[in-house]
Protein backbone atom coordinates (compact mmCIF):
# COMPACT_ATOMS: atom_id res chain seq x y z
CA UNK A 1 0.00 0.00 0.00
CA UNK A 2 1.31 2.96 -1.05
CA UNK A 3 1.55 6.20 0.62
CA UNK A 4 -0.14 9.41 -0.84
CA UNK A 5 2.33 12.38 -1.08
CA UNK A 6 2.50 15.24 1.97
CA UNK A 7 1.36 18.55 1.12
CA UNK A 8 4.79 19.41 1.30
CA UNK A 9 5.81 17.12 -1.13
CA UNK A 10 3.70 18.26 -3.63
CA UNK A 11 4.19 22.00 -3.07
CA UNK A 12 7.52 21.32 -3.94
CA UNK A 13 7.32 19.16 -6.60
CA UNK A 14 5.62 22.25 -8.52
CA UNK A 15 9.12 24.07 -8.15
CA UNK A 16 10.59 24.84 -11.10
CA UNK A 17 14.59 24.90 -11.70
CA UNK A 18 14.93 28.44 -11.48
CA UNK A 19 13.08 28.50 -8.54
CA UNK A 20 15.32 25.66 -6.41
CA UNK A 21 18.59 27.61 -7.74
CA UNK A 22 17.16 30.91 -6.72
CA UNK A 23 16.17 29.56 -3.18
CA UNK A 24 19.78 27.37 -3.07
CA UNK A 25 21.51 30.87 -4.00
CA UNK A 26 19.67 32.17 -0.99
CA UNK A 27 19.87 29.64 1.41
CA UNK A 28 23.84 29.54 0.37
CA UNK A 29 24.28 33.44 0.47
CA UNK A 30 22.50 33.13 4.25
CA UNK A 31 24.83 30.54 5.19
CA UNK A 32 27.71 32.29 4.12
CA UNK A 33 26.15 35.48 6.07
CA UNK A 34 26.57 34.25 9.12
CA UNK A 35 29.88 31.80 8.98
CA UNK A 36 31.36 35.31 7.68
CA UNK A 37 29.78 37.28 10.49
CA UNK A 38 31.18 34.12 12.91
CA UNK A 39 34.57 34.60 11.49
CA UNK A 40 34.30 38.34 11.43
CA UNK A 41 33.47 38.03 15.21
CA UNK A 42 36.38 35.71 15.91
CA UNK A 43 38.90 37.78 13.73
CA UNK A 44 37.32 41.20 15.88
CA UNK A 45 38.26 39.34 19.19
CA UNK A 46 41.66 38.29 18.15
CA UNK A 47 42.49 41.39 17.01
CA UNK A 48 41.46 43.08 20.29
CA UNK A 49 42.80 40.48 22.73
CA UNK A 50 46.28 41.12 20.54
CA UNK A 51 45.84 44.91 20.85
CA UNK A 52 45.00 44.91 24.31
CA UNK A 53 48.28 42.93 25.18
CA UNK A 54 50.63 44.80 23.04
CA UNK A 55 48.93 48.23 23.41
CA UNK A 56 48.92 48.30 27.20
CA UNK A 57 49.58 45.15 29.20
CA UNK A 58 53.13 44.77 28.03
CA UNK A 59 54.02 47.96 27.50
CA UNK A 60 52.55 48.86 31.58
CA UNK A 61 54.51 46.30 32.55
CA UNK A 62 58.06 47.81 30.97
CA UNK A 63 56.79 51.19 32.02
CA UNK A 64 56.87 50.05 35.63
CA UNK A 65 59.94 48.11 35.24
CA UNK A 66 61.61 51.38 33.97
CA UNK A 67 59.59 52.98 37.34
CA UNK A 68 61.66 51.06 39.26
CA UNK A 69 64.53 50.99 37.82
CA UNK A 70 64.33 55.10 37.78
CA UNK A 71 63.64 55.10 41.37
CA UNK A 72 66.70 52.17 42.11
CA UNK A 73 69.17 55.01 39.78
CA UNK A 74 67.55 57.58 42.43
CA UNK A 75 68.51 55.62 45.76
CA UNK A 76 72.00 54.14 44.73
CA UNK A 77 72.85 58.26 44.17
CA UNK A 78 71.57 59.66 47.05
CA UNK A 79 73.35 56.66 49.27
CA UNK A 80 76.30 57.43 47.54
CA UNK A 81 76.05 61.00 47.86
CA UNK A 82 75.04 60.28 51.79
CA UNK A 83 78.64 58.48 52.22
CA UNK A 84 81.14 59.97 50.42
CA UNK A 85 80.07 63.26 49.53
CA UNK A 86 80.78 63.58 46.05
CA UNK A 87 78.53 65.50 43.87
CA UNK A 88 78.86 63.34 40.78
CA UNK A 89 76.64 60.70 42.68
CA UNK A 90 73.94 63.26 41.80
CA UNK A 91 73.73 62.82 38.72
CA UNK A 92 72.17 59.54 38.68
CA UNK A 93 69.49 60.69 41.10
CA UNK A 94 68.21 63.67 38.59
CA UNK A 95 68.28 61.28 36.04
CA UNK A 96 66.61 58.85 38.14
CA UNK A 97 63.95 61.88 38.82
CA UNK A 98 63.49 62.57 35.31
CA UNK A 99 63.39 58.61 33.98
CA UNK A 100 60.64 58.52 36.97
CA UNK A 101 58.47 60.91 35.90
CA UNK A 102 58.59 60.53 31.95
CA UNK A 103 57.33 56.73 32.71
CA UNK A 104 55.10 57.28 35.31
CA UNK A 105 53.66 59.82 32.66
CA UNK A 106 53.92 56.65 29.93
CA UNK A 107 51.72 53.98 32.31
CA UNK A 108 49.24 56.07 33.60
CA UNK A 109 47.00 56.12 29.67
CA UNK A 110 47.93 52.59 29.60
CA UNK A 111 46.11 52.01 33.12
CA UNK A 112 43.20 53.01 31.50
CA UNK A 113 40.05 52.18 33.78
CA UNK A 114 41.32 49.14 35.97
CA UNK A 115 41.09 50.26 39.36
CA UNK A 116 43.30 47.80 40.90
CA UNK A 117 46.45 48.98 38.41
CA UNK A 118 45.36 52.45 38.89
CA UNK A 119 45.29 51.93 42.92
CA UNK A 120 48.73 50.32 42.69
CA UNK A 121 50.19 53.48 41.19
CA UNK A 122 48.65 55.63 43.23
CA UNK A 123 49.90 53.65 45.96
CA UNK A 124 54.04 53.94 44.51
CA UNK A 125 53.31 57.54 43.61
CA UNK A 126 52.64 57.81 47.54
CA UNK A 127 55.46 55.63 48.53
CA UNK A 128 57.66 57.41 46.15
CA UNK A 129 56.93 60.57 47.28
CA UNK A 130 57.28 59.75 51.22
CA UNK A 131 60.79 58.66 50.53
CA UNK A 132 61.75 61.57 48.13
CA UNK A 133 60.56 64.11 50.86
CA UNK A 134 61.83 62.73 53.36
CA UNK A 135 65.57 61.07 52.60
CA UNK A 136 66.65 62.00 48.85
CA UNK A 137 65.35 65.44 48.79
CA UNK A 138 67.25 66.45 52.33
CA UNK A 139 70.27 64.80 51.38
CA UNK A 140 70.58 65.89 48.15
CA UNK A 141 69.98 69.51 48.94
CA UNK A 142 72.60 69.49 52.09
CA UNK A 143 76.36 69.85 51.75
CA UNK A 144 78.88 67.25 51.31
CA UNK A 145 78.89 67.01 55.35
CA UNK A 146 75.41 67.78 55.92
CA UNK A 147 74.70 64.77 53.64
CA UNK A 148 76.25 62.02 55.56
CA UNK A 149 74.85 63.31 58.57
CA UNK A 150 71.32 63.56 57.40
CA UNK A 151 72.07 60.03 55.46
CA UNK A 152 73.45 58.60 59.08
CA UNK A 153 70.43 59.97 60.98
CA UNK A 154 68.17 58.56 58.87
CA UNK A 155 69.88 55.70 57.63
CA UNK A 156 67.01 53.43 59.52
CA UNK A 157 64.11 55.41 58.04
CA UNK A 158 65.36 55.36 54.68
CA UNK A 159 65.75 52.12 54.48
CA UNK A 160 61.94 51.11 55.41
CA UNK A 161 60.38 53.80 53.52
CA UNK A 162 62.22 52.16 50.61
CA UNK A 163 61.51 48.71 51.00
CA UNK A 164 57.94 49.94 51.77
CA UNK A 165 58.38 51.50 48.12
CA UNK A 166 59.95 48.62 46.78
CA UNK A 167 56.92 46.17 47.89
CA UNK A 168 54.91 48.34 46.69
CA UNK A 169 56.52 48.60 43.43
CA UNK A 170 56.64 44.28 43.35
CA UNK A 171 52.68 44.88 44.29
CA UNK A 172 52.00 46.46 41.17
CA UNK A 173 54.70 44.75 38.54
CA UNK A 174 52.91 41.17 39.61
CA UNK A 175 49.52 42.85 39.30
CA UNK A 176 50.52 43.83 36.05
CA UNK A 177 52.19 40.62 35.34
CA UNK A 178 49.35 38.41 35.74
CA UNK A 179 46.78 40.88 33.62
CA UNK A 180 49.80 40.40 30.85
CA UNK A 181 49.76 36.57 31.67
CA UNK A 182 45.41 36.86 31.78
CA UNK A 183 45.25 38.54 28.29
CA UNK A 184 48.16 36.36 26.89
CA UNK A 185 46.08 33.18 27.57
CA UNK A 186 43.12 35.46 26.48
CA UNK A 187 44.78 36.01 23.56
CA UNK A 188 45.69 31.74 22.74
CA UNK A 189 41.89 31.25 23.86
CA UNK A 190 40.96 33.81 20.66
CA UNK A 191 43.28 32.21 18.20
CA UNK A 192 42.26 28.68 19.05
CA UNK A 193 38.57 29.88 18.82
CA UNK A 194 39.39 31.76 15.62
CA UNK A 195 41.38 28.46 14.18
CA UNK A 196 38.30 26.49 14.84
CA UNK A 197 35.87 28.79 13.63
CA UNK A 198 38.10 29.14 10.31
CA UNK A 199 38.31 25.14 10.15
CA UNK A 200 34.33 24.80 10.52
CA UNK A 201 33.69 27.64 7.97
CA UNK A 202 35.56 25.66 5.23
CA UNK A 203 34.26 22.44 6.56
CA UNK A 204 30.58 23.90 6.08
CA UNK A 205 31.54 25.76 2.88
CA UNK A 206 32.75 21.92 1.58
CA UNK A 207 29.65 20.91 2.60
CA UNK A 208 27.38 23.36 0.65
CA UNK A 209 29.51 22.74 -2.16
CA UNK A 210 28.89 19.36 -1.97
CA UNK A 211 25.11 20.13 -1.50
CA UNK A 212 24.83 22.42 -4.25
CA UNK A 213 26.62 19.57 -6.70
CA UNK A 214 24.93 16.85 -5.57
CA UNK A 215 21.58 19.15 -5.53
CA UNK A 216 22.56 19.73 -9.34
CA UNK A 217 23.53 16.47 -10.36
CA UNK A 218 20.06 14.87 -9.35
CA UNK A 219 17.73 17.91 -9.96
CA UNK A 220 19.22 19.31 -12.94
CA UNK A 221 22.30 17.48 -14.78
CA UNK A 222 20.88 14.08 -14.08
CA UNK A 223 17.47 14.32 -15.20
CA UNK A 224 18.75 16.39 -18.31
CA UNK A 225 21.23 13.64 -18.82
CA UNK A 226 18.35 10.55 -18.81
CA UNK A 227 16.27 12.73 -20.81
CA UNK A 228 19.01 13.18 -23.82
CA UNK A 229 20.43 9.81 -23.85
CA UNK A 230 16.52 8.55 -24.23
CA UNK A 231 15.91 11.68 -27.29
CA UNK A 232 19.09 9.88 -28.68
CA UNK A 233 18.19 6.84 -28.68
CA UNK A 234 14.56 7.87 -30.26
CA UNK A 235 16.58 9.80 -32.36
CA UNK A 236 18.04 6.60 -33.96
CA UNK A 237 15.11 5.01 -34.44
CA UNK A 238 13.83 3.87 -31.25
CA UNK A 239 10.37 5.50 -31.39
CA UNK A 240 9.06 2.96 -29.02
CA UNK A 241 11.01 4.47 -26.20
CA UNK A 242 9.06 6.68 -24.09
CA UNK A 243 10.50 9.80 -22.77
CA UNK A 244 10.27 10.10 -19.00
CA UNK A 245 11.24 13.30 -17.17
CA UNK A 246 12.54 14.11 -13.33
CA UNK A 247 13.54 16.54 -11.43
CA UNK A 248 12.05 20.22 -11.15
CA UNK A 249 8.45 20.90 -12.61
CA UNK A 250 9.90 22.48 -15.84
CA UNK A 251 12.36 19.58 -16.50
CA UNK A 252 9.32 17.44 -16.39
CA UNK A 253 7.31 20.12 -18.45
CA UNK A 254 10.32 19.23 -20.98
CA UNK A 255 10.05 15.77 -21.31
CA UNK A 256 6.21 15.48 -21.59
CA UNK A 257 6.80 18.02 -24.12
CA UNK A 258 9.28 15.93 -26.09
CA UNK A 259 6.89 12.93 -25.29
CA UNK A 260 4.51 14.41 -27.16
CA UNK A 261 6.42 15.42 -29.87
CA UNK A 262 7.55 11.45 -29.89
CA UNK A 263 4.17 10.70 -30.12
CA UNK A 264 3.28 12.79 -33.09
CA UNK A 265 6.62 11.75 -34.77
CA UNK A 266 5.30 8.17 -34.34
CA UNK A 267 1.76 9.04 -35.83
CA UNK A 268 3.35 10.85 -38.79
CA UNK A 269 5.45 8.12 -39.25
CA UNK A 270 2.66 5.60 -39.97
CA UNK A 271 0.74 7.99 -41.78
CA UNK A 272 4.41 8.40 -43.78
CA UNK A 273 4.68 4.27 -44.14
CA UNK A 274 1.50 4.40 -45.41
CA UNK A 275 1.72 6.96 -47.23
CA UNK A 276 4.98 5.19 -48.69
CA UNK A 277 2.97 1.97 -49.38
CA UNK A 278 0.43 3.71 -51.72
CA UNK A 279 2.89 5.97 -53.74
CA UNK A 280 4.63 2.47 -54.22
CA UNK A 281 1.94 1.11 -55.40
CA UNK A 282 1.24 4.20 -57.74
CA UNK A 283 4.93 3.91 -58.61
CA UNK A 284 4.28 0.88 -59.84
CA UNK A 285 1.27 1.61 -61.74
CA UNK A 286 3.35 4.70 -63.56
CA UNK A 287 6.04 2.12 -64.03
CA UNK A 288 3.71 -0.59 -65.71
CA UNK A 289 1.57 2.81 -67.31
CA UNK A 290 5.10 4.28 -68.82
CA UNK A 291 6.03 0.49 -70.36
CA UNK A 292 2.30 0.78 -71.88
CA UNK A 293 3.32 3.73 -73.39
CA UNK A 294 6.67 2.53 -74.33
CA UNK A 295 4.77 -0.31 -76.15
CA UNK A 296 2.28 2.48 -77.91
CA UNK A 297 5.08 4.43 -79.05
CA UNK A 298 6.60 1.39 -80.79
CA UNK A 299 3.23 0.68 -82.12
CA UNK A 300 2.67 3.73 -83.29
CA UNK A 301 6.07 4.31 -84.85
CA UNK A 302 6.00 0.86 -86.84
CA UNK A 303 2.36 -0.53 -87.17
CA UNK A 304 0.50 2.70 -87.21
CA UNK A 305 2.68 4.20 -89.64
CA UNK A 306 2.60 1.38 -92.40
CA UNK A 307 -1.28 1.51 -92.92
CA UNK A 308 -1.20 5.21 -92.33
CA UNK A 309 1.87 5.10 -95.44
CA UNK A 310 -0.52 3.07 -97.49
CA UNK A 311 -3.86 5.47 -96.72
CA UNK A 312 -1.74 8.48 -97.88
CA UNK A 313 -0.32 6.33 -100.97
CA UNK A 314 -3.05 5.71 -102.35
CA UNK A 315 -5.40 8.78 -101.92
CA UNK A 316 -2.87 10.87 -103.64
CA UNK A 317 -2.18 8.15 -106.35
CA UNK A 318 -6.27 8.64 -106.64
CA UNK A 319 -5.73 12.23 -106.92
CA UNK A 320 -3.28 12.00 -109.41
CA UNK A 321 -4.92 9.54 -111.32
CA UNK A 322 -8.29 10.79 -111.29
CA UNK A 323 -8.38 14.25 -110.50
CA UNK A 324 -10.50 16.33 -112.86
CA UNK A 325 -12.32 12.97 -114.13
CA UNK A 326 -14.95 13.14 -111.72
CA UNK A 327 -17.32 16.05 -110.46
CA UNK A 328 -15.80 18.68 -107.80
CA UNK A 329 -17.32 17.19 -104.98
CA UNK A 330 -15.68 14.50 -105.26
CA UNK A 331 -12.32 15.94 -106.44
CA UNK A 332 -12.78 18.01 -102.75
CA UNK A 333 -13.36 14.95 -100.92
CA UNK A 334 -10.12 13.15 -102.12
CA UNK A 335 -8.76 16.39 -101.39
CA UNK A 336 -9.75 15.91 -98.10
CA UNK A 337 -8.54 12.94 -97.56
CA UNK A 338 -5.10 13.26 -98.88
CA UNK A 339 -4.51 16.05 -96.12
CA UNK A 340 -5.97 14.36 -93.56
CA UNK A 341 -3.49 11.38 -93.82
CA UNK A 342 -0.73 13.88 -94.11
CA UNK A 343 -1.64 15.70 -91.30
CA UNK A 344 -1.80 12.75 -89.23
CA UNK A 345 1.00 11.59 -90.14
CA UNK A 346 2.73 14.68 -89.27
CA UNK A 347 0.70 14.69 -85.22
CA UNK A 348 1.77 11.51 -85.33
CA UNK A 349 5.91 12.04 -85.84
CA UNK A 350 5.25 15.11 -83.51
CA UNK A 351 4.15 12.98 -80.74
CA UNK A 352 6.73 10.87 -81.11
CA UNK A 353 9.47 13.32 -81.18
CA UNK A 354 7.61 14.60 -77.69
CA UNK A 355 7.71 11.74 -76.09
CA UNK A 356 11.15 10.52 -76.91
CA UNK A 357 12.17 13.70 -74.85
CA UNK A 358 14.06 12.55 -71.60
CA UNK A 359 13.51 9.43 -72.86
CA UNK A 360 15.41 8.43 -76.08
CA UNK A 361 17.40 11.62 -76.03
CA UNK A 362 19.49 11.64 -72.61
CA UNK A 363 22.77 12.16 -73.16
CA UNK A 364 24.01 15.17 -70.80
CA UNK A 365 27.06 16.68 -71.82
CA UNK A 366 28.99 19.93 -72.23
CA UNK A 367 26.80 21.70 -75.28
CA UNK A 368 28.34 24.62 -77.49
CA UNK A 369 24.64 26.78 -78.04
CA UNK A 370 26.74 28.90 -81.03
CA UNK A 371 27.01 25.72 -82.57
CA UNK A 372 23.90 24.41 -82.07
CA UNK A 373 22.29 27.56 -83.27
CA UNK A 374 24.58 27.77 -86.54
CA UNK A 375 23.46 24.23 -87.61
CA UNK A 376 19.65 25.27 -86.38
CA UNK A 377 19.96 27.94 -88.73
CA UNK A 378 20.89 25.83 -91.91
CA UNK A 379 18.08 23.91 -91.28
CA UNK A 380 15.71 27.29 -91.34
CA UNK A 381 17.66 28.76 -93.78
CA UNK A 382 14.63 27.99 -96.27
CA UNK A 383 12.35 29.72 -94.25
CA UNK A 384 14.33 32.47 -93.45
CA UNK A 385 15.40 33.51 -96.56
CA UNK A 386 11.29 32.95 -98.07
CA UNK A 387 10.41 35.27 -95.04
CA UNK A 388 13.63 37.57 -95.29
CA UNK A 389 13.67 37.59 -91.72
CA UNK A 390 17.25 38.92 -90.11
CA UNK A 391 18.38 36.81 -86.91
CA UNK A 392 20.68 38.54 -84.60
CA UNK A 393 22.29 37.05 -81.53
CA UNK A 394 24.69 37.53 -78.50
CA UNK A 395 27.55 35.55 -77.51
CA UNK A 396 25.85 31.96 -76.38
CA UNK A 397 27.45 30.11 -73.77
CA UNK A 398 28.36 26.56 -73.34
CA UNK A 399 26.17 24.57 -71.08
CA UNK A 400 25.53 20.84 -70.10
CA UNK A 401 22.54 19.32 -71.92
CA UNK A 402 21.36 16.97 -74.33
CA UNK A 403 22.85 17.83 -77.80
CA UNK A 404 19.60 16.70 -79.49
CA UNK A 405 17.09 18.77 -77.11
CA UNK A 406 18.76 21.65 -77.38
CA UNK A 407 18.47 21.53 -81.42
CA UNK A 408 15.01 20.97 -80.69
CA UNK A 409 14.36 23.52 -78.87
CA UNK A 410 15.81 26.34 -80.70
CA UNK A 411 14.64 25.10 -83.80
CA UNK A 412 10.92 25.51 -82.39
CA UNK A 413 11.53 28.94 -81.19
CA UNK A 414 12.52 30.01 -84.41
CA UNK A 415 10.68 28.59 -86.52
CA UNK A 416 7.47 29.85 -84.53
CA UNK A 417 9.21 33.38 -84.90
CA UNK A 418 9.37 33.21 -88.42
CA UNK A 419 5.78 31.65 -89.11
CA UNK A 420 3.99 34.02 -86.38
CA UNK A 421 5.60 37.21 -88.31
CA UNK A 422 3.45 39.97 -88.92
CA UNK A 423 2.31 40.41 -92.79
CA UNK A 424 3.19 44.22 -92.55
CA UNK A 425 7.15 43.94 -92.12
CA UNK A 426 10.00 41.44 -92.26
CA UNK A 427 10.75 39.30 -88.97
CA UNK A 428 13.42 40.67 -86.31
CA UNK A 429 14.82 38.28 -84.36
CA UNK A 430 17.42 38.41 -81.70
CA UNK A 431 18.52 36.07 -79.05
CA UNK A 432 19.94 37.61 -75.89
CA UNK A 433 22.28 35.95 -73.33
CA UNK A 434 23.01 36.77 -69.47
CA UNK A 435 24.63 34.95 -66.94
CA UNK A 436 23.22 35.91 -62.87
CA UNK A 437 24.54 33.53 -59.85
CA UNK A 438 24.85 30.38 -61.79
CA UNK A 439 21.54 30.44 -64.10
CA UNK A 440 21.66 31.47 -67.63
CA UNK A 441 18.83 33.45 -68.98
CA UNK A 442 18.18 33.49 -72.80
CA UNK A 443 15.66 35.91 -74.73
CA UNK A 444 14.34 35.14 -77.93
CA UNK A 445 12.54 38.18 -78.93
CA UNK A 446 10.91 39.10 -82.49
CA UNK A 447 8.17 41.81 -83.79
CA UNK A 448 5.43 39.69 -84.87
CA UNK A 449 2.00 39.46 -84.46
CA UNK A 450 2.55 38.64 -80.53
CA UNK A 451 0.33 37.07 -78.34
CA UNK A 452 -2.80 38.58 -75.78
CA UNK A 453 -1.98 37.95 -72.24
CA UNK A 454 -5.00 36.16 -71.29
CA UNK A 455 -2.97 33.48 -73.92
CA UNK A 456 0.67 33.65 -72.30
CA UNK A 457 0.09 30.53 -70.25
CA UNK A 458 -2.23 28.37 -72.58
CA UNK A 459 0.06 28.73 -75.22
CA UNK A 460 2.49 25.95 -73.11
CA UNK A 461 -0.55 23.17 -73.46
CA UNK A 462 -0.43 20.08 -75.68
CA UNK A 463 -2.31 20.48 -78.88
CA UNK A 464 -3.77 23.90 -77.77
CA UNK A 465 -4.30 26.61 -80.82
CA UNK A 466 -4.56 30.12 -81.21
CA UNK A 467 -5.29 29.71 -85.10
CA UNK A 468 -6.85 27.52 -87.70
CA UNK A 469 -4.86 25.24 -89.24
CA UNK A 470 -5.72 27.34 -92.42
CA UNK A 471 -4.43 30.30 -91.26
CA UNK A 472 -1.38 29.32 -89.46
CA UNK A 473 -0.30 25.46 -90.28
CA UNK A 474 0.77 23.23 -87.67
CA UNK A 475 0.08 20.46 -84.87
CA UNK A 476 0.20 22.53 -81.48
CA UNK A 477 3.12 20.74 -80.27
CA UNK A 478 6.06 23.28 -80.93
CA UNK A 479 6.01 25.05 -78.27
CA UNK A 480 4.95 22.25 -76.00
CA UNK A 481 8.54 20.42 -76.54
CA UNK A 482 10.07 23.54 -75.92
CA UNK A 483 8.54 23.61 -71.97
CA UNK A 484 9.31 19.63 -71.91
CA UNK A 485 12.91 20.39 -72.77
CA UNK A 486 13.44 23.28 -70.80
CA UNK A 487 12.25 21.76 -67.81
CA UNK A 488 14.12 18.81 -68.45
CA UNK A 489 17.15 20.61 -67.90
CA UNK A 490 15.91 21.86 -64.74
CA UNK A 491 15.33 25.65 -66.46
CA UNK A 492 11.87 27.47 -67.13
CA UNK A 493 9.90 28.80 -69.88
CA UNK A 494 7.40 31.67 -70.09
CA UNK A 495 6.48 34.61 -72.25
CA UNK A 496 7.46 38.49 -70.60
CA UNK A 497 4.39 40.01 -70.01
CA UNK A 498 5.69 43.29 -70.65
CA UNK A 499 6.90 43.44 -74.04
CA UNK A 500 4.62 44.58 -75.97
CA UNK A 501 6.39 45.06 -79.76
CA UNK A 502 5.83 41.46 -80.77
CA UNK A 503 6.30 38.35 -78.41
CA UNK A 504 10.14 37.72 -76.31
CA UNK A 505 10.20 34.23 -74.74
CA UNK A 506 12.40 34.27 -71.83
CA UNK A 507 13.95 30.89 -71.13
CA UNK A 508 16.31 30.22 -67.79
CA UNK A 509 18.74 27.27 -67.74
CA UNK A 510 21.39 26.55 -64.85
CA UNK A 511 25.14 26.30 -65.52
CA UNK A 512 25.09 23.03 -64.15
CA UNK A 513 22.10 20.36 -64.84
CA UNK A 514 21.39 18.46 -61.73
CA UNK A 515 21.43 14.57 -62.21
CA UNK A 516 18.08 13.73 -60.71
CA UNK A 517 16.24 16.22 -63.31
CA UNK A 518 17.83 14.00 -66.09
CA UNK A 519 15.67 11.29 -65.79
CA UNK A 520 12.43 10.50 -68.19
CA UNK A 521 9.96 10.37 -65.43
CA UNK A 522 10.60 13.50 -64.26
CA UNK A 523 10.68 14.97 -67.34
CA UNK A 524 7.33 13.59 -67.97
CA UNK A 525 6.14 14.65 -64.78
CA UNK A 526 6.75 18.17 -64.97
CA UNK A 527 5.66 18.37 -68.60
CA UNK A 528 2.20 19.68 -69.14
CA UNK A 529 1.93 20.15 -72.71
CA UNK A 530 3.17 22.58 -75.24
CA UNK A 531 1.69 24.41 -78.47
CA UNK A 532 2.28 26.43 -81.41
CA UNK A 533 1.70 29.88 -80.46
CA UNK A 534 -0.38 32.56 -82.37
CA UNK A 535 -2.61 35.33 -81.58
CA UNK A 536 -6.46 34.95 -82.31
Amino acid sequence: MTSKPSHSETAFSAWTTRRWLRVGVASTLAVLAVLGSLGGWAMWRTSQTTALLTDRRSPALIESIRVEEALVNQETGIRGYGLSGQQDFLQPYAQGVSDQKAAIKRLRPLLGDDERALGDLTEVEKRISTWQERIARPVAAASPSQAAQISTARAAEGKTTFDALRRAMADQQTHLQDERTAATHDLRRAQTLRNWMFAIIAAVIVMVAGLVFEGLRRGVTGPLSALGAAARDVAQGRFDRTLTGAGPADLRRLASDLEAMRLRLVEELRFSEAARGLLDEQAEDLKRSNTELEQFAYVASHDLQEPLRKVSSFTQLLQRRYGGQLDAKADQYIAFAVDGANRMQTLINDLLAFSRVGRVHNDHQTVDLEAVLSRTLDTLSVAVEESGAEITHDTLPTVVGDPTQMGMLWQNLLSNAIKFRSPDRPPRIHISAASDNGVWEFAVTDNGIGIAPEFQEKIFVLFQRLHTKDAYPGTGIGLAMCKKVVEFHGGTIKIDPDYRLGTRVVITLPAVIPETAATAETAAAVSTGDADRGQP
